[in-house]
């Protein structure tokens, strides 16, 4: 079998994601869509790739549509569907589950703990991970932390205190938080990236592939340029597969240290290892070179400058090695070690005492360069134009190119018609507002979010109907219809993540274009102790501002009620003074009543925080002074004065 089988099948691939037209016009963008790539021939299984650890940082581009691509689009040849985990914060157990196969390229932010223990029970479970590591003090971002660094668990000379040199901003930073340094790939998978950086060459000692489970099978020899090894630590779990010649090894030029460990071979570690954990699996690579292709997205974080990435995967038996190594990490088997499988177990490779975690040492100055300008690898409002992540102090992501689908605005006048309070983890009615546009047009494009100054994305949104996304950002695209007079208007729902607290910015886009940006203030949600848990405290939250006419939305909210508690024949409605009814509730399948009136009867229950709460639609017929009420029954349980103009 040859390498050259894997090569050349991106037009049986078809990828997905936001912008899709500027990438192939070459453009760099950051979107809220993470890319996927489809195969024309689903074999079921997905391939997951990491990008939420500065897999794009310095002249790294280890994403699926820019330097992994190659690698990426044969697998999707091979009918594994390809998506990239795309986030801003710790990955979790949901995010993996799903994946045949999780790729971690030069992952260079360290692993929380949280996450370290999601990666080990995802595999525990039935799933694999690849690691692909690089040399030592491949310190893509400048931040002290390299991929081996990271795998491993600890930073050479810094097993103490993870955060060692570094300024308040970066010890107090949101990456640096819950790190804590330990043996953890040692401890969960039996090896340990060896902090050795090795020269350009083949590595040829290939195990038999009857010893390997056929993962070698056609395979002479792999490349490497500026790498690493890894060391055995538990053989009954652990197996290296490819090893580098043995006598004749030259270090990387710039290693830091003698770069060369053991002459090679063997005793260097292997080049390419596998592991069994549980019912899952686990590879390990001690180069990006052997993956990575010549065909990079994004512009360099720190400077905007070209990134230049080379075609390694096209190079050797590269190609095929990937593809049967990925083949069988994504075969779950249940056996949950090498020893019962009737090969030859490797023996512990022999390590010097500056590789034990506690005991190693920093051969040199931290980061190996200054960083430019402004630059902080944590804040990725400092990042230049085109770098991935890319975004400016209001939090948005620019594109360095018209919107794929522009739609004119006129002078137009736009509302965000803020609940009359605001707090976090909770469902809250927003009403969006579009005046001065042109009667009867359809325009499209428009997404909301919520972001923190500095651009942390804090913010949920959805249409009623639908479902919540899984990560905070920008909204999905919608679009609205004008009336006659040139007014619009859009409802959806909202939450804010857990524990945010003052002011937030919010703010409407077109494209990549700025509408409106509005500050919103969150409060403590006040809780009222003076009742006994079970009897239920009812609340109503509804636009600041009501107006006769307009489409808007109302959240009866519940709280102090026990978990799963349920309370039915509830209603609201809207009536003036003396009783007449001026509102409009809409159904339940989309329509209003002929009539105004309360609404349909409704019941909730509770959830296991004892809070239950549904949103209406409605309109209001007058102006003036009026009340908005929540019945049970025939009784009164709410009343709120309020204003329509």
């Amino acid at each position: 079998m040859n390498s050259k089988k894997f090569r050349g099948k991106k037009q049986i691939a078809t990828l997905v994601t936001l912008g899709l037209a500027m990438m192939q016009a070459g453009y760099g963008i950051y979107a809220d869509t993470s890319p996927v790539i489809t195969p024309t021939a689903d074999n079921g299984k997905m391939i997951l790739f990491d990008n939420a650890h500065a897999q794009t940082a310095g002249a790294a581009d280890w994403v699926i549509d820019g330097g992994f691509s190659d690698f990426a689009n044969d697998l999707a040849g091979e009918g594994y569907s390809v998506k990239e985990l795309r986030k801003g914060s710790s990955i979790t157990y949901s995010d993996l589950s799903d994946a045949a196969v999780f790729v971690i390229p030069e992952a260079n932010v360290p692993f929380k703990v949280s996450e370290q223990e999601a990666l080990a029970q995802y595999v525990a479970d039935g799933g694999s991970i690849l690691f692909i590591a690089d040399h030592y003090n491949a310190d893509r971002n400048k931040n002290r932390w390299d991929s081996s660094e990271v795998f491993n668990g600890y930073r050479r000379g810094a097993y103490d205190d993870p955060a060692k040199g570094m300024n308040s901003g970066e010890r107090n930073s949101a990456a640096m938080q819950e790190v804590v340094s330990s043996d953890w790939l040692s401890t969960e998978f039996g090896v340990r990236f060896r902090y050795n950086a090795l020269g350009d060459l083949s590595a040829n000692q290939i195990v038999a592939p009857g010893e390997c489970f056929n993962i070698t099978s056609g395979i002479s020899s792999v490349a490497m340029h500026a790498g690493s090894t890894v060391a055995i630590t538990n053989p009954q779990v652990a197996k290296g597969i490819i090893y580098t010649p043995e006598g004749g090894i030259s270090k990387w030029s710039s290693a830091v240290d003698q770069g060369v460990y053991n002459n090679g071979g063997i005793a260097e570690g292997a080049y390419v290892a596998i592991a069994k954990k549980g019912k899952g699996k686990a590879a390990f690579i001690g180069d990006s070179s052997l993956v990575e292709d010549a065909t990079p997205k994004y512009l360099k974080e720190e400077t905007g400058k070209k990134k230049t990435t080379y075609d390694g995967y096209k190079e050797e038996d590269d190609a095929l090695l990937l593809m049967q190594l990925t083949n069988w990490l994504a075969n779950q088997e249940d056996y949950t070690s090498f020893a019962d499988q009737g090969i030859t177990l490797d023996t512990a490779t022999a390590l010097y005492d500056f590789e034990t975690p506690e005991n190693s040492t920093e051969p040199q100055s931290e980061p190996w360069a200054t960083a430019s300008g402004s630059y902080k690898w944590y804040d990725s409002t400092t990042f230049a134009n085109g770098a991935y992540k890319y975004i400016d102090e209001s939090g948005d992501t620019p594109i360095s190119s018209p919107d794929p689908t522009p739609t004119p605005v006129e002078d137009a006048a736009y509302v965000i018609n803020q609940p009359n309070y605001v707090i976090a983890d909770q469902e809250l009615p927003l009403t969006l507002e579009f005046n001065n546009l042109t009667p009867n047009t359809t325009y499209s494009n428009y997404r909301i979010g919520a972001y923190l100054d500095g651009g942390t994305q804090v913010g949920l949104f959805k249409k009623l109907s639908k479902s919540w996304p899984t990560s905070y950002g920008y909204s999905d695209d919608f679009s609205f219809t004008t009336d006659d007079n040139g007014h619009a208007s859009t409802i959806l729902v909202f939450k804010l993540k857990p524990g945010t607290l003052g002011d937030i910015n919010i703010r409407i886009k077109q494209g990549s274009k700025k509408i409106l940006t509005e500050k919103m203030t969150v409060t403590a949600d006040e809780v009222d102790s003076s009742k006994a848990v079970g009897t239920p405290v009812y609340d109503m939250i509804y636009a600041s501002t009501l107006k006769v006419a307009n489409e808007t939305a109302i959240t009866v909210r519940v709280t102090n009620m026990q978990p799963n508690q349920t309370l039915s024949n509830l209603r609201v409605g809207a009536y003036l003074d003396g009783g007449t009814q001026i509102g409009l509730f809409m159904k339940e399948d989309g329509t209003y009543p002929t009539a105004y009136g309360y609404s349909d009867y409704f019941t909730l229950t509770a959830d296991e925080n004892g809070v239950a709460y549904k949103t209406f639609v409605y309109k209001l017929k007058t102006d003036g002074a009026a009340n908005l009420r929540i019945k049970q029954g025939t009784k009164n349980v709410l009343t709120d004065k309020v204003t329509i103009s």
